[in-house]
């Protein structure tokens, strides 16, 4: 009985644990991204985090919107980017609006610098996630900004293809 007991205690831990992580274990998302730039090539990146900062990323309390991502002597910088203070945490808090250090080989941050020095490429962080070990990435992109008719042609298409799949569901019963 209490084996019994104890194994249906543990599956509903492991159940309130599944229900908390958000969908594919996103902290934060960037969607203002998606629809401002066309994204031309993604990288993963690892984090330098304080303990309060992976807390309250754990906790969702985080945003990227206007944050980017710049590279000075040979190291990658997310800026901008905000996460909140741990409410738990006293004196021993970090600054919400701090620039953090991302993790890149020197190969990818040189590739990445030889695109930022072309015209119109920018480094844009699309969104912030714990990895199956556990571990705080950040996935940047170089990116283009779309014009106002570029935005517009993209909502037509995905119109257009919406439409289309409905017509298809209709005829695939």
């Amino acid at each position: 009985m209490a084996s019994l007991l104890q194994s249906s205690f543990i599956a509903g831990i492991i159940a309130r644990m599944a229900a908390k992580s958000k969908k594919d274990g996103a902290a934060a998302v960037n969607k203002k991204a998606y629809r401002n730039f066309e994204l031309i090539e993604k990288f993963e990146a690892g984090m330098q985090l304080l303990g309060t900062e992976v807390k309250s990323l754990r906790d969702g309390q985080a945003d990227l919107n206007g944050s980017y991502a710049r590279i000075r002597n040979d190291e990658c910088w997310l800026v901008g980017a905000s996460i909140n203070l741990y409410a738990q945490a006293s004196i021993s808090n970090h600054e919400p609006l701090r620039d953090r250090k991302l993790l890149l080989h020197k190969a990818q941050i040189r590739k990445i610098t030889i695109k930022l020095e072309q015209r119109g490429y920018t480094l844009v962080p699309l969104k912030i996630y714990f990895n199956d070990r556990g571990l705080a990435k950040a996935q940047l992109a170089l990116a283009r900004g779309k014009r106002q008719y570029d935005k517009r042609q993209t909502i037509t298409e995905r119109d257009r293809k919406r439409d289309a799949d409905r017509a298809m569901k209709k005829y695939k019963r």
